[in-house]
């Protein structure tokens, strides 16, 4: 996303070996799933923007906030062309998807942001707004069925306790600090030998965001046993659902590495799933 960012591997393996083999292998193709019966054309009751978006609300929210143009949402969604074929699903996927507003179709981009969290909303979103004829790209007006379980600010944004961990952190024997954000549900860990698949973000102590599953867009997935040692033994802590922040001192962390992270490190962390 930002070729600041340092990429995954090359940041939180404490080898130099990439286990990228998995990583190349191609999504599983989604069921599909039955396409709405307006999914030709916006109803009477749908809402019109001066854009052209069309909008329908399937599900209320709760409260009255809604993202921003640049926050970061995450949702469930499926999208169909108006013949009735789907060509995408996070529900096909089993997984909700993550990503920053403003780097999305437009349709999207406007209509997300009518949203608040909890909403399920049907979208109509003209070609204009979505992707204009490009070769590849699903085309004419194309229908999406969303879902906003959560937004966040953008991770470029850092966290107002970065710099130290606060009072109310927890802390191991071994220097790490950590607080939850979000429980999770359960009471199974993770242990060493686990696969993780999390989304994260990482910041120096000054807030400078370094690395971000976030704002690529997709969650991350290595063997808990080949990371850097405060995430070995912090994501233990954890159970699925739950998101928890870091605070990793440096001989957790990279040591000293040359082209490495330095000092503290601070990870906002999300275990979505292990095996």
């Amino acid at each position: 996303m930002r070729s600041s960012l340092i990429p995954l591997f090359t940041l939180l393996l404490a080898s130099t070996i990439l286990p990228v083999a998995a990583a190349m292998q191609g999504p599983p193709k989604p069921a599909p799933i039955p396409a709405p019966p307006d999914v030709a054309a916006p109803p009477k009751d749908a809402a019109v923007m001066a854009s052209g978006l069309a909008s329908k609300v399937l599900q209320a929210g709760q409260g009255t906030t809604k993202p921003g143009a640049t926050d970061m949402v995450t949702v469930h969604y499926t999208g169909w062309t108006t013949d009735g074929k789907m060509f995408d699903s996070s529900h096909a996927r089993n997984a909700p998807s993550t990503f920053p507003l403003d780097r999305v179709i437009k349709g999207w981009g406007e209509g997300v942001q009518l949203m608040t969290a909890g909403e399920k909303r049907r979208l109509w979103i003209p070609e204009v707004l979505a992707y204009k004829g490009q070769q590849g790209r699903p085309a004419g007006m194309l229908v999406f069925d969303i879902e906003l379980i959560e937004f966040v600010a953008p991770p470029t944004t850092p966290p107002a306790d970065v710099a130290a961990p606060p009072a109310d952190a927890k802390r191991t024997a071994s220097g790490l600090a950590y607080k939850v954000l979000k429980a999770g549900s359960g009471s199974e860990h993770p242990v060493k030998a686990s696969r993780v698949t999390v989304h994260y973000s990482g910041w120096q102590t000054d807030g400078k965001l370094f690395d971000s599953s976030v704002m690529r867009g997709a969650p991350a997935t290595f063997g808990l046993g080949d990371v850097i040692e405060g995430w070995t033994e912090g994501v233990q802590l954890m159970v699925v659902g739950e998101k928890t922040r870091f605070w990793i001192p440096e001989k957790l962390a990279y040591k000293g590495q040359s082209g490495m992270p330095s000092g503290m490190l601070v990870f906002d962390v999300e275990l979505i799933s292990y095996r």
